[in-house]
């Protein structure tokens, strides 16, 4: 008479754990994305790190090579000013010399001074031309200098621009690296719920329709009392008869899901609030629940389900689905839920 009472009565549906699961698949995925974006950006960034201290560097030289490039123009320039005035010089001591000849010439004045004055005149025009001749010298050794500090220079700017054009490809590496990663993560999580979906679908087709196993969100949910006994963790007849049903359908979607799917099936444990005696044989609900969860997955295996494809998880009494003390909703509360997710 009460089950009958219980099913005429509205039944009320939470999705807020398949919220909280979805949402929790999506900050779990955010925060991979996240994580190879900072790797990502901590190795560009040591990168250009280098980069810039290469160029820091290279910058430094080409300030001290312009500095030297300076000094020597200024010496050249010195040199080319000496030549100049050793030229008017040489130019005026000509004019000297040639007007003491034409007086010598003429016979005016002493012939010895002038001979005297000409000796002195030719040792300074020599000394003047041996001047002249060592500053065109060290200008040739200037403009040799300068086409070599150009030359480094040129060369200096050609590793600068190899090096951008080498930082613009990294960067475009990494930007199409990301882009790549968010389209393969997106199509995961696309195939999983189409497999999902798949699944559910033939659960529904296989398992019994009745009122305590239902779909809540992306959970499959068994109420306790099918497969277990009351405060039992040992599948009942009718338990085993529906989770074999279960191993069948999870083989069969197996041999279809891709193998670089890394897919689990997670077997999770719920109980009501109602507390343990101490002489029972399990100290609380979260021995209890996770007994249950673990036989479950136990029984899966026993019919063919790869173990590494399973996961036992108790939750006792803290995520109840429905609130309050009634005995309707400790009913809905003792459960178990099956979620088919990745690794």
């Amino acid at each position: 008479m009460a089950l009958a009472r219980r099913g005429r009565e509205p039944r009320t549906i939470n999705y807020w754990p398949g919220f909280v699961d979805a949402l929790s698949t999506l900050l779990m995925a955010i925060m991979f994305l996240l994580s190879v974006f900072v790797t990502a950006q901590f190795l560009l960034g040591r990168e250009i790190s280098g980069k810039d201290e290469v160029l820091n560097r290279l910058n430094s030289q080409i300030n001290e090579l312009t500095q030297l490039l300076a000094l020597e123009k200024s010496g050249k320039q010195d040199l080319e000013d000496s030549l100049a005035n050793l030229q008017a010089s040489l130019a005026q001591s000509e004019g000297e010399r040639s007007r003491l000849q034409a007086l010598l010439d003429r016979g005016a004045g002493s012939a010895e001074v002038a001979n005297e004055k000409i000796g002195r005149l030719g040792s300074e025009l020599e000394n003047e031309r041996q001047i002249s001749a060592r500053a065109m010298s060290q200008i040739e050794l200037l403009n040799q200098q300068i086409a070599a500090l150009r030359s480094q220079i040129a060369a200096i700017e050609g590793a600068l621009q190899a090096s951008e054009a080498k930082d613009q490809a990294s960067q475009a590496k990494i930007a199409d690296l990301g882009r790549r990663l968010n389209v393969a993560l997106a199509q995961r999580v696309q195939e999983l719920n189409r497999y999902r979906s798949d699944f559910f679908g033939r659960l529904r087709e296989i398992l019994s329709d009745r009122e305590n196993i239902r779909i809540v969100g992306d959970r499959f949910v068994f109420q306790s009392e099918v497969l277990f006994p009351s405060g039992s963790s040992d599948l009942n007849a009718e338990g085993q008869a529906e989770m074999t049903k279960l191993a069948t359908a999870l083989l069969d979607l197996a041999r279809e899901i891709p193998a670089e799917i890394n897919w689990v099936l997670r077997v999770d444990g719920h109980t009501d609030n109602v507390q343990f005696s101490r002489s029972g044989r399990f100290a609380d609900n979260w021995e209890l629940s996770s007994a249950r969860a673990t036989s479950v997955v136990k029984f899966l295996i026993s019919k063919g389900v790869p173990a590494d494809r399973l996961v036992a998880a108790g939750f006792g009494e803290y995520q109840p689905i429905a609130p309050g003390d009634s005995p309707e909703a400790r009913a809905q509360n003792r459960r178990i839920e099956l979620k088919l997710t990745e690794k």
